[in-house]
């Protein structure tokens, strides 16, 4: 279907203020201020919301934990930024993990991992396994049930939410569910997604070839299943899935491509692709209908695995 009205206004705001089209020449660190200034600012009421220091492989992980009504222990998601493991923090995405508190019922922990170019893969995956694996040993101080963990991240946070339910298989802690909002699987610039949504659409092929420069050291490394999800062999054993997708981004592909083959390994696996909408919608509901219809879907679809 042609791209929702309501998202195509939002298209024009967000190239109008500068968020487009990102590349060689534009300041990382520069872009994550600009993008902290313009965060929304959310009014959804929950019970408390507070700052953590999580142990990690290098310095203190800052986390932020959103606590919702009702009484412990309650379910608990992990939850990861996107930003092209370049961008995004825990201001920018205060509106989803507060959504997600209040609409599942959960404890969510919102985790600052290390971004590039000052920290290069594999930081940000070393350190969102230490989160998990803190809140998992930690679950009852924080009035969370460990037995049922969720991961769960948009985008760049898609891929790192992904990566952890892998590397939890075998060392633990059991993850419950993994909901992966448009993650990047795949460290590739040819799909049919990636050539009909080059540009136009928000997220560009040029910005992805951008996030990727800046966060690995050698594109070899982009082989990496610890990178690259879909290019593990062993796909077997990993937890229930929801894997949000848009018609007009140039990661759906890799997305269905990645839904495909957890299904072939023999995971259970939902996917929904909406129509009309783009890389990034998830946390404008306020200003898209359907954007809004898509976050209730995947809140329905963690509150039903961990009930």
């Amino acid at each position: 279907m042609p791209l929702d009205p309501q998202a195509k206004a939002i298209i024009d705001l967000v190239v109008a203020a500068g968020f487009g089209d990102l590349g060689p020449g534009t300041d990382p660190v520069a872009m994550r201020a600009l993008m902290n200034e313009a965060a929304m600012v959310s009014d959804i009421e929950i019970a408390d919301v507070s700052e953590l220091a999580i142990p990690g492989p290098a310095d203190a992980i800052a986390a932020r934990l959103y606590r919702p009504m009702g009484d412990a222990p309650l379910p608990v998601i992990v939850y990861f930024h996107g930003g092209g493991w370049v961008l995004g923090s825990l201001a920018t995405h205060d509106g989803i993990c507060r959504g997600l508190a209040a609409g599942v019922g959960a404890v969510v922990v919102s985790v600052d991992y290390r971004l590039a170019p000052e920290h290069c893969y594999p930081a940000a995956v070393e350190d969102s396994l230490a989160a998990v694996r803190w809140v998992a040993a930690n679950a009852g101080s924080i009035g969370a049930d460990p037995d049922r963990l969720v991961v769960a991240g948009d985008s760049a946070g898609g891929n790192i939410a992904a990566i952890v339910a892998q590397q939890a298989r075998s060392s633990g802690p059991a993850i419950a569910f993994q909901l992966l909002v448009y993650p990047a699987t795949d460290h590739e610039f040819t799909s049919v997604s990636m050539e009909d949504n080059a540009v136009g659409y928000y997220l560009t092929r040029a910005s992805m070839r951008w996030f990727y420069d800046l966060y690995l050291t050698d594109p070899a490394e982009g082989a990496d299943p610890a990178v690259s999800p879909i290019r593990n062999p062993d796909l077997a054993g990993l937890p229930p899935a929801y894997v949000v997708t848009a018609e007009y981004d140039p990661l759906r592909d890799q997305g269905l491509a990645y839904v495909a083959a957890m299904r072939a390994a023999g995971n259970v696996v939902a996917d929904h692709t909406y129509a009309g909408l783009f890389h990034g919608f998830f946390s404008m509901g306020s200003m898209i209908d359907a954007a809004q219809v898509a976050f209730d879907d995947a809140v329905a679809a963690v509150r039903s695995a961990v009930a």
